[in-house]
């Protein structure tokens, strides 16, 4: 591996892939916030882990590295001068510019070795892990309606979301929802200033944006097509940026923009759309109209250096027009079956890590797609999922590949 970052396939055989095992983060879920932290169920962290462990295992059995998110992070801040920016931006970010509890925060927070430090900053802050000194102050915070003067990251266990790999480089993510800010600003320290990473890999667009766009929506089709989904959580001013940046480096000569619908079961392009071979892909039916219509967006660069854009209906034209394929095998989320398709979507049956071409890793509890995609010659691994799919997010959405082997 001669580039820390090579992804010019979604199905390219996976060599390494980041992931985040998950903490206490999620044990510090209230019914009361669950909304506020994009939770809709509060999982049972040990059968979490015990799942987390079993998928990062079957990814190892089929030959690929896996790194720890939190491990890269901790690397990093034990820089003391890496460390000290980091939460200087994370308690600006968080509201706390000045004053005791800013104060108490960076102290607290500081005296922490770099492992227990970003683990804290994954598991939250409660008011009752620092002393304010100040008696008020402290009576205030503990008395207050939410325990943690900085919030737990309970989505973290979803690496794809705060960055993407994207040919050489990546995208580190502007995050919709204040939930998941923090991640996405470890996630520019880690590329930014990680051994492994610093200096070697390109940086198409920092998280230092307006707009927003998350990695769920970030596809890589083949060595000169990405899809990119316009969602609840991407904008397509976003998506124009960064076609930019990837078009001048010369890439990718094609970007195909998808919008799909703007809900909360269907949040990224990836939740309803995964390739998984050459010319085969999975498609929640929902995602298209009554008459079978998506808007698409085909984007290209021009010789001036500006981009051209062309608008579609017909997502199969699209496809096989970009990836010069003459047929494409659609495989519908639960047959498109109309209870079973909503059912297994929403538990991210969609949602697809594919680890080699017509090879995937799938939630064992989508059996009805598991079993379609086999009938449609798909190798399928099936990893348990009582309490990690409680995120709605699946195996694609728990990882963030960083290398794959050319086509």
């Amino acid at each position: 591996m001669e580039s820390p970052i090579h992804v010019y396939s979604e199905i390219g055989k996976l060599k390494r892939v980041m992931l985040h095992r998950p903490g206490r983060e999620i044990e510090n879920i209230t019914p009361d916030r669950m909304e506020n932290l994009l939770f809709d169920d509060i999982p049972y962290l040990p059968i979490a882990v015990d799942e987390h462990d079993d998928f990062a295992q079957t990814l190892r059995d089929n030959g690929v590295e896996t790194l720890y998110f939190e491990d890269l992070a901790a690397d990093v801040f034990s820089d003391e001068g890496y460390r000290d920016r980091f939460l200087d931006e994370l308690l600006d970010e968080a509201g706390f510019r000045i004053g005791a509890c800013h104060d108490a925060l960076l102290d607290y927070l500081k005296n922490l070795d770099s492992a227990d430090m970003v683990k804290k900053v994954f598991d939250g802050v409660r008011n009752t892990d620092i002393d304010l000194k100040i008696p008020d102050l402290q009576s205030a915070a503990q008395d207050g309606d939410w325990p943690f003067l900085l919030n737990p990251l309970p989505n973290a266990y979803f690496t794809r979301d705060p960055q993407a790999a994207i040919g050489s480089g990546v995208s580190v993510n502007k995050m919709t929802y204040p939930a998941r800010q923090a991640e996405s600003l470890i996630s520019q320290y880690i590329f930014r200033y990680h051994p492994m990473f610093k200096d070697k890999v390109n940086i198409w667009r920092s998280r230092d944006h307006r707009h927003n766009i998350e990695g769920g929506d970030e596809l890589v089709l083949s060595d000169h097509v990405l899809a990119i989904g316009v969602s609840q959580r991407t904008q397509s001013r976003s998506i124009t940026d960064i076609a930019r940046k990837i078009f001048a480096a010369g890439e990718f000569d094609t970007v195909i923009t998808i919008a799909i619908p703007k809900n909360h079961a269907m949040m990224h392009l990836d939740t309803v759309f995964t390739m998984v071979n050459r010319d085969q892909f999975t498609m929640h039916p929902e995602a298209l109209s009554a008459d079978r219509e998506i808007d698409a967006w085909i984007l290209h660069p021009t010789k001036d250096g500006d981009i051209s854009m062309r608008h579609e209906t017909d997502l199969m034209s699209v496809l096989k027009e970009a990836l010069d394929l003459s047929e494409i095998d659609i495989i519908t989320t639960g047959g498109g079956d109309p209870i079973v398709a909503p059912r297994e979507q929403w538990n991210d049956g969609s949602n697809t890590l594919t680890i080699a071409p017509g090879e995937v890793v799938t939630y064992d509890r989508n059996y009805v797609s598991n079993q379609l995609l086999r009938e449609h010659g798909i190798l399928v691994h099936e990893v348990r999922s009582s309490e990690l799919s409680r995120g709605r997010g699946g195996p694609r959405c728990m990882s963030c590949p960083l290398y794959r082997e050319d086509l």
